[in-house]
């Protein structure tokens, strides 16, 4: 079947797990048990099938890099479990719009110059499927990326909370040119949404208070703030957490 090109939209924490996680298990065994994966192989596909062809920021310290570098590059600070070697396929400068928040700008400078063209990399690279790993807020911005995926023939997956594959518009539009597209937001999608109701009901059953869980969030907000620390998006992660306790 060959390979499933894939581009990357926004080289963070989140795109530094997948990546990763390729590399960690390119070379696994369907026979066995893999922790972390639900199948090693999927219909004709095996993980190693997966390439990443191009890759898109707006971070001066990332964009012109190899992606193998970029994903460890700061702010990211996800755990390394894998090493990536070279991949030879840099970080283009992507759009902005509202893709650079309060907290981002505070820790981190636009790279110069315009933003690539978007369509043309697409189909140069001949990807299948671009991944939208935005950071949360970025409507406008996710909005224009996927204009650009529809007119390169591209599936897409979006892995942030802008309504995007729910949305009638948005379903015809991909249907209408034959393409897939699958989200929105990445907890849909690995379970994590199920994890914390299981975990919400175990607090009340033994005895913890929401409102204790609440506070000691916030508690964790303002250290971080307070220490100039991972302060970027942590507000949105607070909030999420919190509405998912309250829900």
């Amino acid at each position: 079947m060959g390979k499933i090109n894939v581009a990357i939209i926004g080289v963070g924490n989140c795109a530094s797990s997948l990546v990763q996680g390729i590399h960690y298990y390119r070379n696994a065994s369907e026979k066995d048990f893999v922790p972390g994966l639900m199948h090693v192989r999927l219909g004709d596909y095996h993980i190693s099938d997966i390439e990443i062809v191009a890759a898109f920021d707006i971070d001066k310290n990332k964009v012109g890099k190899d992606i193998s570098e970029a994903l460890f590059t700061p702010p990211n600070n996800t755990v390394k479990f894998s090493d990536v070697p070279p991949t030879g396929v840099k970080v283009l400068r992507g759009m902005t719009h509202d893709g650079l928040g309060k907290y981002l700008s505070q820790i981190i400078t636009k790279a110069p110059g315009s933003t690539a063209n978007i369509v043309k990399i697409l189909k140069e690279t001949e990807t299948d499927v671009v991944v939208n790993y935005l950071p949360v807020g970025s409507e406008e911005a996710t909005k224009w990326y996927v204009e650009q995926v529809l007119a390169a023939g591209c599936g897409f997956i979006n892995c942030m909370p802008v309504f995007i594959a729910r949305e009638n518009y948005w379903q015809n539009r991909f249907a209408e040119n034959g393409l897939p597209v699958i989200g929105d937001d990445i907890k849909s999608q690995v379970g994590a949404t199920i994890t914390h109701r299981v975990l919400t009901r175990l607090f009340r059953e033994r005895g913890v208070r929401l409102e204790d869980l609440s506070a000691q969030f916030w508690r964790e907000h303002r250290l971080l703030q307070h220490a100039g620390e991972g302060a970027a998006g942590v507000e949105e992660n607070i909030e999420d957490k919190l509405g998912y306790l309250t829900a």
